[in-house]
């Protein structure tokens, strides 16, 4: 199963021609493309090629491939952000930096102490596009695949959307025995790549969401003496996981 908007071509050559149709062309239509536009598309080998689109039709377009084989742009880690809803445009920030640092879904949740999403628009007066963003991180950092961002929800859905998860972190400022550093190098041999990271709002987590998130499998982890902003936290913690367990570095 393919990352959405991965767009998948057999036999892909350097200087090549090749029309898309059906899935491969719905995947391109994810990524909103115009005529002239460079993609990045990959083969069934998971080996990834840069590719303009030359003609673009209703039901239909043909790209040039004229780079690759390129590194692998896409992470071997499946990364899931469940990010309690921050104030100001700091969403945004978020999504746009673990867009570019590879993370493949991001659910925006409330906690008891963050803000709703009408909340933060009646403050804002303004209507977010979170997969707008998301979409045009992707762009610019050359991605193969378009990080989905989940439909705003509670606590207690985001914490049920990880239960296939390998390893589920909770970002905890009150943490004081367990830190990242560690909870990653004791995984790092198990061959883990499904991981969720969950990250508070300002006002960190109530004792309870602590308790339930624990319960469904979260390990609670610090980062030593620093206190950080929701932002910072978001973007340190996945960037570490990549570093250490991804494709980072």
């Amino acid at each position: 199963m393919y990352e959405s908007g991965m767009v998948v071509v057999d036999g892909l050559f350097i200087s090549n021609s090749y029309l898309l149709t059906g899935k491969d062309f719905q995947n391109l239509l994810l990524w909103k493309p115009r005529v002239g536009e460079a993609y990045t598309v990959c083969n069934a080998e998971r080996k990834f090629f840069r590719a303009r689109v030359t003609k673009l039709k209703s039901d239909k377009a043909e790209i040039f491939v004229f780079e690759g084989p390129c590194e692998s742009v896409e992470s071997d880690l499946t990364i899931t952000l469940l990010q309690a809803i921050p104030e100001k445009e700091r969403m945004e920030l978020i999504i746009q930096k673990v867009t570019e640092l590879g993370v493949s879904s991001i659910i925006p949740f409330k906690s008891k102490c963050s803000i709703s999403i009408e909340e933060r628009d009646a403050k804002q007066k303004k209507s977010h596009k979170w997969g707008e963003i998301a979409l045009k991180a992707a762009k610019q950092c050359r991605r193969a695949s378009i990080p989905q961002v989940h439909p705003y929800c509670n606590f207690a859905d985001a914490v049920h959307a990880t239960a296939q998860c390998d390893l589920k972190i909770l970002f905890w400022e009150n943490e004081k025995d367990t830190d990242l550093k560690k909870t990653i190098l004791n995984v790092k041999d198990l061959g883990l790549n499904n991981i969720a990271v969950m990250i508070g709002p300002e006002g960190g987590f109530e004792d309870a969401e602590i308790t339930g998130a624990r319960e469904a499998g979260f390990i609670t982890v610090g980062i030593g003496q620093r206190i950080l902003r929701t932002e910072t936290a978001a973007i340190v913690t996945v960037g570490l996981i990549q570093y250490e367990l991804g494709n980072l570095g």
